[in-house]
């Protein structure tokens, strides 16, 4: 990845500040990439990213004009609560030149944004498409509560190039539209079904539970930390006994996952029902599995590893635009990811060594 690429791409973002007063003393391509390179190396604010330019600035300097040297904290956050967070979004999705594999997995869905409420709005929702395979987020879509995430991801959908990917969404996207959406995305899809399509989800479990022992099964065993988990995947590709199968575009089969857990003395069984355009069950049973992804590799380390129910941005777009920064960050990171070495660390090693922070920046791996 090339700065002068990145540079470009910021050009086509709408300018959120006045330029008809001609006041303006900084780039807006110094303003982000400085955000972003803050983000990367632990900083949370916007007065963080005053003193990482400032602290940096000779080194900035190799790669950024810098016309009247390092903006001070107003002037980020003046920026980023103004700076339309789609349109960052995907200009830092495009410089990251993602090429997932010819058949990967795309989860979809959303986090809420616990410390971005404010008297002014309730806290964002985001609802984001996650490639499992290599940790990159092709974009991502806010909505005002959960409850909106139904109308948020077939919009979501027209952001991102799906094709030939494996979508997989958890219950609350499976509905007929978005399933239409996947399909004439040219992907497949892996739905969760679950009681918001009660007559739908009764006639799967009853059937599965009728017929279990009669099909044949692909199962994986999983042991680690003084646990062991197997599960158990069986899909049904005939599916001429289904109710209403033609209203779901390209339905194909019906799935089931069932995850028996042991750990010390207890067991713990759970079952789940799918439906899904796969006919392939190892296909079906990676899906599955890999769903978990943007809950353990995105949502979590939003959380844990860059604090994001505790950030103070709250005003107007800035929780949004720093949510796309770190995310942003986090590709980088995983893609910098060498050996045993966390992400917590190579942030650490990062804001210490420039050219540690180079090597993220531009996808240089050690």
């Amino acid at each position: 990845m090339k700065i002068e690429t990145l540079k470009d791409l910021i050009a086509h973002i709408t300018e959120p500040r006045r330029t008809n007063f001609g006041n303006i003393r900084h780039k807006l391509e110094d303003i982000i990439i400085i955000g972003l390179c803050t983000v990367i190396c632990g900083g949370d604010d916007f007065i963080e990213m005053e003193d990482f330019g400032r602290t940096r600035e000779e080194w900035l300097k190799q790669f950024l004009e810098l016309p009247n040297g390092i903006p001070d904290s107003d002037t980020f956050r003046r920026v980023f609560e103004r700076l339309n967070p789609k349109e960052l979004s995907q200009c830092l999705a495009n410089w990251l030149d993602v090429e997932h594999r010819k058949r990967s997995v795309v989860a979809v869905d959303g986090k809420t944004i616990c410390g971005s409420a404010n008297a002014e709005h309730k806290a964002f929702h985001v609802v984001s498409a996650f490639v499992t395979d290599n940790q990159i987020t092709l974009g991502e879509i806010a909505v005002p509560e959960k409850t909106n995430e139904i109308t948020a991801i077939p919009e979501l959908l027209d952001l991102v190039d799906i094709k030939d990917q494996i979508v997989t969404i958890d219950a609350a996207g499976c509905q007929k539209k978005i399933a239409e959406k996947i399909v004439m995305k040219k992907a497949d899809y892996v739905l969760a079904l679950k009681d918001n399509q009660p007559e739908l989800h009764k006639n799967v479990r009853m059937y599965f539970d009728s017929f279990r022992n009669e099909m044949e099964s692909e199962e994986t065993l999983d042991k680690g930390h003084g646990r062991m988990e197997r599960r158990e995947y069986r899909l049904l590709t005939d599916i001429s006994w289904l109710e209403g199968r033609k209203e779901w575009k390209g339905l194909k089969a019906v799935g089931e996952a069932k995850s028996t857990v042991y750990e010390k003395d207890a067991v713990c069984e759970h079952t789940r029902y799918f439906i899904t355009t796969l006919t392939d069950i190892k296909e079906f049973g990676n899906a599955v599995r890999s769903h978990w992804a943007i809950e353990n590799n995105l949502h979590w380390s939003l959380d844990v590893i860059f604090r994001e129910d505790a950030a103070r941005a709250r005003k107007d777009n800035s929780p949004l635009c720093m949510n796309v920064l770190r995310k942003t960050a986090l590709s980088l990171l995983n893609n910098a990811r060498y050996g045993r070495v966390s992400k917590k660390r190579i942030r650490f090693m990062a804001a210490m060594t420039p050219e540690l922070m180079l090597n993220v920046l531009f996808g240089i791996k050690r």
